[in-house]
């Protein structure tokens, strides 16, 4: 009698055991497909189109950072100019978020020459005179003098354009890009730097751009 209880209660595990086995394997499956491809933001991928992709955007805020670096304007001012980006103007077919070439030469600018350039946070303009009248009214205190409270003015202003010409015919599609960025001098509208660069791509068929 002990034989056959101890084979019975060593059969009833077994078929827990293959239960327990069978709802692992029915859990999480890996998706069918081709897995994600992890690159670089400046390599160019297997899914590509003939408008601005991520690698245009690295090597052309790269350019213009570094030739912004070089003006005398900059690279000898006797105090850091204050700067203020203006939005770029995006005339080509290309549905794409423009302030990511202004806003990646900024970030370029801040993290490869910190001091020489500084920037004013124009796009927050509600937040800061929200924050100036809070302190002026007492409601909250500064570390600084709370009774004064003064917004920079810009010494320059950066801004860019693109442009663009696109041909089809049967044989494919071929997109022509122009990318061009100045810094002008706010107190005398002059244009004190202007640089660009300019891309062109051919291929069979479009990429969807969102």
């Amino acid at each position: 009698m002990k034989t056959s209880s101890c084979f019975v209660s060593f059969s009833g595990l077994a078929l827990v055991a293959v239960l327990l086995a069978g709802c692992a394997t029915e859990g999480v499956r890996n998706p069918s497909g081709v897995p994600v491809t992890e690159m670089k933001a400046d390599e160019r991928g297997f899914v590509a189109g003939t408008g601005i992709e991520s690698q245009d955007l690295v090597s052309v805020t790269d350019k213009m950072a570094r030739s912004i670096l070089a003006i005398p304007q900059v690279a000898r001012a006797a105090t850091p100019p204050y700067i203020v980006i203006l939005p770029v103007v995006n005339e080509t077919r290309f549905p794409i978020n423009k302030d990511l070439f202004t806003d990646r030469i900024r970030l370029q600018l801040n993290s490869k020459a910190a001091g020489q350039m500084l920037f004013l946070a124009r796009d927050r303009m509600a937040a800061l005179e929200k924050e100036r009248d809070l302190k002026r009214n007492g409601q909250v205190t500064a570390s600084a003098d709370p009774q004064v409270v003064e917004f920079r003015g810009a010494d320059y202003f950066l801004t860019g354009k693109l442009q663009g010409m696109t041909g089809k015919t049967t044989a494919g599609t071929s997109d022509y890009v122009l990318y061009s960025f100045q810094l002008i001098d706010a107190r005398t509208s002059v244009t004190v730097w202007e640089d660009g660069a300019e891309i062109k791509k051919q291929g069979l068929e479009d990429a969807a751009y969102r």
